[in-house]
């Protein structure tokens, strides 16, 4: 346990400030290579139908993450950086859009949607981050 709290010097959270931007960044790439890569391979798959529906699977996750993430981006440039109220409104604003979106497929698309096409877009960005886990983005390797 420790006695006293932690203090940081201005040095400490701008190192911790630079490796959290460098995340983010490396995050929100790390889903976008997935979703177009599953789109991709549906695409050679199952053809021009399928390769759609997973790019706007995807893309019903990425875009509100990216928006998200660039919101948090710009927060850790104040000086006070980002409060945990603002994350927490920041995920339900996300998860909405991406009902949202996924709702806005269903009715523009309509027949042509390949369900499973777009079930594997989505998670493929859902789990983006287990790309950027495997080529070695973690905290503990970035020493900044």
């Amino acid at each position: 346990m420790l006695d006293s709290p932690v203090v940081l010097t201005d040095d400490d959270r701008a190192r911790i400030n630079s490796r959290a931007r460098y995340e983010l960044v490396q995050l929100v790439s790390a889903q976008a290579v997935m979703g177009f890569a599953v789109a991709l391979i549906a695409w050679i798959i199952s053809g021009a139908a399928a390769g759609i529906s997973a790019l706007a699977g995807a893309g019903c996750y990425l875009i509100p993450n990216l928006l998200f993430a660039l919101r948090l981006l710009l927060a850790s440039h104040r000086p006070r950086g980002s409060g945990p109220m603002l994350f927490i409104v920041g995920e339900m604003l996300k998860i909405g859009a991406t009902i949202g979106l996924l709702w806005l497929v269903a009715r523009v698309g309509g027949d042509q949607v390949s369900w499973l096409a777009v079930l594997a877009g989505l998670i493929a960005v859902l789990k983006g981050y287990v790309l950027m886990l495997a080529f070695g983005g973690s905290r503990m390797q970035l020493k900044r």
